[in-house]
């Protein structure tokens, strides 16, 4: 199994070798790295060039992030496709690993195959990936979480590429919740079958788009009303509210 994993760089060689690193010292070795940077000027594009490890990259201006994640996945060759942001790390190792095996292990159920895993994520300082600020433990899926407010950690979620053809890519009308939006879309067709990993997949730095001060957070909730009355899912409100009070716990239960 061939995993593409993409990264969107814009001005981000601060922490660039630490993505670099993390993806180049796992111990599964048939991954396509593919960078596709909104045309830095900080040395972010000579880097990748010089790098020691084998990436594929485009450097052109774009339409934000969701634009670039786009590019990204049209030029993926691998059966399934994830992100590592440009501030981020995966966990260990094994992470790549431990994924391919879930992709790959025999399920009890008439669904042909898995579509989709996904993990816990940890938000970790921004000069300490070591030192975790918040914890988002996920959970199995099932029917009606949805409608609760719940959704997988983005960073952590691996597809299938046949599941976006299926379902096409983020609206990059949306400046920063697409994800939401192409989670609901995934994660409500029954065809699809999804297996939680139960482990950490992704450290995340704070401080990026979705954890970026309060304007942020506020645009985001707009986004998101705006995501579930577009997705037709009842009592939105609901939903919106349910969605926000189960970050609580994350900030509280950091292990």
């Amino acid at each position: 199994m061939k995993v593409s994993i993409i990264t969107a760089t814009f001005n981000s060689i601060k922490h660039l070798p630490d993505v670099l690193e993390s993806i180049g010292k796992q111990s599964y070795s048939n991954i396509e790295h593919i960078v596709i940077d909104g045309g830095s000027k900080d040395g972010t594009v000579e880097y990748i060039r010089n790098s020691k490890f084998p990436v594929r990259m485009v450097s052109e201006p774009d339409k934000g992030i969701y634009d670039a994640l786009n590019k990204g996945i049209n030029l993926a060759t691998g059966d399934v496709i994830g992100f590592l942001h440009s501030d981020d790390v995966l966990a260990s190792s094994q992470t790549i690993s431990n994924i391919v095996a879930a992709f790959t292990s025999p399920l009890r159920s008439d669904k042909e195959g898995v579509s989709m895993v996904y993990g816990d994520l940890v938000f970790v300082d921004k000069q300490d990936v070591n030192k975790v600020v918040r914890y988002w433990k996920s959970r199995p899926y099932k029917h009606g979480l949805l409608q609760r407010g719940w959704m997988p950690p983005h960073p952590t979620l691996f597809i299938r590429r046949e599941v976006y053809k299926k379902h096409g890519l983020y609206d990059i009308s949306l400046k920063c919740a697409a994800d939401y939006d192409l989670i609901i879309r995934v994660f409500r067709d029954p065809t699809l079958n999804t297996v939680y990993l139960r482990e950490v997949i992704t450290k995340m730095r704070m401080g990026g788009m979705s954890t970026g001060g309060m304007k942020n957070i506020l645009n985001k909730m707009k986004e998101d009303h705006w995501i579930l009355k577009s997705n037709k899912m009842t009592f939105p409100l609901f939903t919106l509210f349910a969605k926000n009070i189960s970050k609580v716990p994350q900030l509280i239960f950091r292990k």
